[in-house]
């Protein structure tokens, strides 16, 4: 492995990876949002909301008994009350099993769910049924409005079930339980819990709109497997800042139809660093775009940040991505564009704009690309890299591309591809 000390990515601008517009839409009011969701972790609401505590539906602070019920008949008295609402775990330890917080609420303002205690989940995996909507641990299903904030913890107990994870094995395999899904939830914040040890992914978000993340901090080791931080697919108008991500794959991940998404003062480490893709791994995938991560570090993570595509039959696009002032610190493979991922050829091609760039190992910059259809119109802009790798490598401190058109402005280190 390589390492280097530092090395910052003051901006690298990807204007369109074609696998070939960008139109923004003015979200809900954040601020807003985000003040009232930090009165609320410290139980500073008005008058006029209606407090909803799970012990007085029954749940029990012991850690013992399954309180998956009682959750549920909280949420739903929350959810249906025609008033401002708020539901409330408090202090204590609480065991749940699969619990889903879904619709119709009635409430005239956004729900609040005030997370101070610590909710720990079933541990056996039969609790957990396959397939995509039932694997998950606590979902929130076509929700309007909903502030989920405290000091809480909520503890997945992976690994107790990592072992029967196969995926590394098995490209058909059951994903785990995420430990907490969003479908369909729009006008969302969540802001100030921890997610600890999840089965699967921490975060899953799909299909949903003006969706805020602020202050969490995820937590698995860094060999728990497929356990992304916040993984992403079909939504838009998405901020994620000031928060911790140490986990066992990306910090933060989106696939298709991921539009409009600003990640901003995440630290990153360790774990798989910030990915975009797999990209045309479905047939007529939605296109990605209006993707900005900035401010942003990583430390001995696997990789900085990547884009990956499989081939794909019909036509969609990635444009509109901006990484920068990104600053890594021991990243083995920092920038990473692959067109080729899983030994497939990517039979679209790749137009990247690169403005200022690092990497921190022998091999900085990659770039695979589609033998067939080229990536064409990459542009490398004042980079400034550094190596603190094992001494005795006598390789070259280098960049390598593969069927890129690469056009290079202004310093380069390591040296640009012939």
């Amino acid at each position: 492995m390589a390492f280097a000390k530092i090395a910052q990515i003051s901006a690298i601008y990807l204007l369109c990876l074609a696998l070939s517009g960008c139109e923004g839409q003015v979200p809900f009011n954040a601020g807003q949002a985000l003040a009232k969701a930090k009165d609320a972790a410290i139980g500073k609401v008005g008058p006029d909301v209606k407090t909803f505590n799970v012990l007085e539906y029954g749940a029990k602070a012991d850690g013992k008994t399954d309180s998956s019920i009682n959750f549920i008949r909280t949420f739903k008295a929350a959810c249906n009350f025609h008033g401002n609402a708020m539901m409330v775990i408090p202090e204590g330890n609480f065991l749940i099993g699969p619990v889903i917080f879904s619709r119709p609420c009635f409430n005239p303002s956004l729900l609040i769910i005030q997370a101070n205690g610590m909710v720990k989940a079933q541990s056996d995996i039969s609790y957990y049924g396959g397939g995509a909507d039932g694997t998950d641990w606590i979902t929130f299903q076509g929700i309007d409005g909903l502030i989920l904030s405290g000091r809480g913890a909520f503890h997945g107990q992976g690994a107790e079930v990592w072992k029967y994870n196969n995926c590394a094995q098995n490209a058909n395999c059951v994903r785990m339980a995420a430990t907490m899904k969003f479908i369909r939830v729009n006008n969302a914040l969540i802001h100030g819990i921890t997610s600890i040890d999840p089965k699967g992914f921490h975060i899953m978000i799909s299909r949903s709109q003006n969706f805020m993340i602020f202050n969490l901090n995820l937590q698995a080791p860094g060999d728990s497997p497929n356990t992304d931080g916040i993984h992403m697919s079909t939504l838009n108008l998405v901020e994620i800042s000031e928060s911790v991500i140490a986990t066992g794959d990306d910090c933060v991940s989106m696939i298709q139809g991921s539009t409009n998404v600003n990640v901003n003062k995440v630290i990153c480490g360790p774990g798989h660093g910030f990915s975009i893709g797999s990209l045309g791994h479905y047939d007529a995938e939605a296109d990605v775009s209006g993707i900005t991560m900035k401010n942003c570090s990583l430390t001995d993570t696997q990789n900085g940040v990547r884009i990956k595509t499989y081939k794909t039959v019909s036509p969609s696009k990635a444009s509109g991505i901006v990484f920068q002032d990104l600053i890594m610190t021991r990243v083995r493979n920092p920038i990473i564009i692959d067109q080729e991922y899983g030994n497939q050829r990517s039979s679209q091609p790749s137009k990247v704009s690169l403005a200022k760039g690092t990497s921190t190992s022998k091999v900085a910059i990659e770039l695979i690309c589609s033998a067939s259809n080229p990536c064409q119109g990459i542009e490398i802009n004042n980079v400034n890299l550094q190596y603190d790798g094992p001494p005795e490598d006598n390789l070259p401190f280098s960049s390598n591309c593969t069927n890129a058109k690469v056009a290079y402005v202004s310093s380069q280190s390591p040296p640009p591809c012939p």
